[in-house]
């Protein structure tokens, strides 16, 4: 115990102290920096995936509209030429 009251009160091992806790806080932010960056990374990634997923499931629901509801309608457009 005595020797942390020692380094407490010693000029230059506080000043080193000081120094070590303020480059220690700063790697931490920038590693928080990076691991946020990842995150939203990510987040952008899965939005892209996700407006992508939208756009195939419309068009897929805009070609179930106009399909033929019947065999009459079948033989209607094969008749008219729609296909």
């Amino acid at each position: 115990m005595g020797w942390i009251v020692a380094i407490l009160t010693d000029d230059p091992a506080r000043k080193a102290l000081g120094l070590f806790l303020a480059a220690t806080t700063i790697a931490l932010f920038l590693l928080n920096l990076r691991r946020a960056g990842e995150r939203a990374g990510r987040l952008a990634e899965r939005h892209s995936t996700s407006e992508k997923t939208h756009e195939i499931q419309r068009q897929m629901l805009d070609a179930a509209s106009r399909r033929p509801h019947g065999r009459d309608d079948v033989i209607e457009r094969l008749r008219n030429g729609g296909f």
